[in-house]
């Protein structure tokens, strides 16, 4: 894998973490405590997703590149129980909770958002040759 890849999804975790600290803090400062949680939520839904992503990625193009190792009987069924497991649990949380709902839908999407930062960053920081 390209190095300069590798380096851009290293990254992507505190590009997460930055997020979900601003909008945590904007969440609680301008719509309250129940929007500050369901944000944080959200937010930490998105990291796990892409956690299992990347997992599910890296074992892919592992497979695809003539490694050694064997598909395991279930791998994409896994992933799918991890995924489902998820979204029921936060699901859940949310119900229990009283965390807002919309807010959590919107601390999801810290994830794109994080995506667009790097691929801004990428392009503000781009060496010409």
């Amino acid at each position: 894998m390209n190095e300069d890849f590798e380096r851009a999804i290293a990254r992507l975790p505190r590009w997460i973490l930055l997020l979900a600290a601003a909008g945590t803090v904007a969440a609680g400062v301008f719509m309250g405590l129940s929007w500050a949680g369901g944000f944080l939520l959200g937010a930490l839904a998105a990291y796990l997703n892409l956690r299992v992503i990347e997992r599910a990625a890296n074992r892919i193009s592992r497979l695809a590149g003539g490694s050694d190792a064997k598909p395991g009987a279930g791998t994409g069924i896994w992933v799918f129980i991890q995924f489902g497991a998820l979204i029921s649990g936060a699901i859940v949380i949310l119900i229990v909770s009283g965390f807002s709902t919309t807010a959590a839908f919107c601390g999801f999407l810290v994830c794109p958002a994080a995506v667009i930062l790097e691929i801004v960053y990428e392009l503000v920081t781009l060496k010409h040759s």
